[in-house]
């Protein structure tokens, strides 16, 4: 008797979504709980899996069609008990006495789109088998982490807002684009691409935006961070970033100004007494916010950790829409990507973020004197609708004196 598998119950926000991969064909087995199909909404990306072991029997909805809650997508018949005892040296069997690589039936799509060559790919599945995600390691979207040195660029800004982007994606490869010269492609916008441009040109469209700079002497963080950052991983297990003191910092400058942590409602204002921070996250698929929920409450290897979470989450798009959903202020780091000035733009219907770039070693005046120090330029955009310019400046210097001092922010003063 086959088993029918539906889109799961999407939130009361969402109301479709769209079938972006099958990672099994018709004919092949399935274990229970493994991933299936991956359906896009507009925030999130699901991954529907496996119910039972089996065999994938029927597709009855192909990609990139759009699909409903509950809507049968396709069929799995069940592994009797004998099939499970003869299916494994089976499988052993073919994989042994062939000399052409085992590519699973996802992996192979992506290498024919591609036009890459399966002989070069190393897989790391059983017996050799060539997986999905070893596609994508040869590619170079999935990598390695390599060992950050303290001097390195990266380094600066390690566990901070946003994860590393692929140089290559695999909706478009270089090939494209080279060939002929002239040569054109035309890709469909995804789901989460297209929510993201309508939030952008909603917030340009319903907020009087403007942005303020200042910049902030690192060197008391980096001084505080090269002193106990091996102390701190041993005791955590994880490294001490920049992103917790910019989020302590900025709940420090909130408590100052609740202006800056209130939002627009109609003609009200609303007035949050509690400090959901969004820290922007570049993804492969797209820009992600998840949120920091009571960050006042969370300690700095919480923050820490979370955010790794999150990073993590976002690489392999698994974060949920309820990790995204609220937030009155948000934090992004153009620096990893080697920004020095910009101007981030709001996330409706929050009233401002915070915008940290590049480090540079640079030359200031102090106490009359040239020195070299490591400066990054700090951009706060806020609705001026509700935070007017002198909040706006008021609250962008707590941030600095708060970073350029910070024992200031253990005895709040």
């Amino acid at each position: 008797m086959s088993i029918k598998i539906k889109v799961p119950e999407f939130p009361e926000s969402i109301t479709d979504g769209t079938i972006v991969t099958w990672h099994k064909q018709p004919g092949d087995k399935v274990s229970r709980d493994e991933p299936l199909v991956d359906i896009e909404t507009d925030k999130v990306m699901f991954e529907v899996p496996a119910p039972i072991d089996g065999v994938l029997q029927e597709i009855l909805e192909k990609e990139n069609t759009v699909v409903v809650s509950g809507q049968e997508i396709a069929t799995i018949t069940p592994l009797s008990e004998n099939d499970h005892s003869k299916s494994a040296p089976l499988e052993e069997q073919n994989i042994a006495n062939t000399d052409d690589p085992i590519i699973t039936p996802s992996a192979q799509k992506l290498i024919n789109e591609q036009r890459l060559d399966a002989e070069k790919i190393v897989g790391t599945g059983k017996g050799g088998r060539v997986l999905k995600e070893d596609v994508l390691r040869y590619q170079g979207v999935i990598k390695e982490e390599p060992e950050k040195s303290e001097a390195s660029s990266q380094d600066q800004t390690e566990n901070t807002t946003e994860a590393q982007l692929p140089k290559t994606r695999p909706s478009v490869t270089d090939t494209d684009f080279i060939a002929g010269g002239r040569e054109e492609r035309r890709v469909p916008m995804t789901r989460l691409r297209a929510r993201i441009a309508e939030r952008l040109v909603e917030a340009q469209r319903t907020a009087a935006i403007l942005t303020t700079f200042n910049d902030v002497d690192m060197q008391a963080v980096m001084n505080l961070r090269q002193r106990y950052r091996d102390k701190f991983e041993k005791t955590y297990g994880v490294r001490l970033g920049f992103m917790s003191f910019f989020v302590k910092a900025s709940i420090e400058a909130l408590q100052r100004f609740p202006m800056v942590n209130a939002s627009i409602d109609g003609e009200d204002i609303v007035y949050h007494g509690f400090y959901d921070i969004g820290v922007a996250i570049g993804a492969p698929r797209g820009l992600v916010v998840p949120i920091l929920r009571d960050a006042d409450r969370m300690s700095v290897p919480d923050i820490e950790q979370k955010i790794i979470e999150f990073s993590d989450k976002a690489k392999q798009g698994k974060i949920s829409l309820e990790e995204m959903t609220g937030g009155t202020y948000t934090i992004t780091n153009g620096g990893v990507f080697g920004s020095l000035l910009s101007t981030p733009i709001l996330n409706p219907p929050q009233s401002a973020i915070l915008g940290m770039h590049k480090i540079e070693q640079k030359a200031v005046v102090r106490d009359g004197e040239i020195v070299i120090r490591p400066m990054m330029y700090l951009a706060l955009s806020y609705d001026h609708r509700i935070v007017d310019g002198r909040e706006a400046v008021q609250f962008l210097v707590t941030i600095k004196e708060m970073l350029e001092d910070p024992a200031r922010m253990l005895i709040g003063v």
